[in-house]
């Protein structure tokens, strides 16, 4: 099933056929360096299905994103409840990760364009927060072209505290 459609790209439900690039998605050091770790194929597959599950039972979520041009999988673009140790929790985020060979396309912004449109109009949200570590600048440049708003630095309480990516960035579109 499609949720969202945009000229370049279809965000819509998972495929079986998704799950080999899913899986090279999320153990990609390259991909995954903003993160704690790398991502085994069997988390990864768990990842996936639990992500079906929850496109199915809310109609919204993280959304598996298709370049239409070539009818591939090339990552997700989407939302998470969060409800971790903060004070803007809980709350929904909007996230995204994609393939290295897809990056630097403007697929990001343009999917996350859409996501939050259909917050806006589907989803009747107030806000929605994005967030990333310090040295992810890609993230943050998606962030600032659909006109989220930076709100503060934080510590993420699910990062060591003498971790490196510790520090992360706040941005908020609010919508009333």
């Amino acid at each position: 099933m499609v949720y969202i459609e945009t000229d370049r790209l279809l965000l819509r439900q998972y495929k079986q056929t998704d799950l080999d690039d899913f899986i090279r998605l999320n153990s990609d050091p390259e991909v995954m360096r903003y993160f704690l770790n790398t991502k085994t194929a069997a988390e990864s597959e768990e990842m996936m299905l639990k992500l079906q599950d929850n496109l199915e039972a809310n109609g919204y979520g993280v959304f598996a994103v298709e370049e239409k041009a070539t009818q591939k999988f090339i990552g997700f673009i989407g939302f998470n409840r969060f409800e971790f140790d903060v004070d803007f929790a809980p709350a929904m985020e909007i996230l995204w990760r994609l393939l290295p060979e897809f990056w630097n396309k403007g697929y990001a912004s343009e999917g996350a364009k859409a996501c939050l449109h259909f917050a806006e109009d589907r989803l009747n949200l107030e806000r929605v927060y994005a967030f990333t570590t310090l040295p992810n600048k890609a993230s943050e440049q998606v962030m600032i072209k659909n006109g989220m708003t930076y709100v503060k630095n934080f510590n993420h309480p699910l990062v060591p505290l003498d971790h490196p990516l510790l520090e992360h960035k706040l941005y908020v579109k609010e919508y009333r």
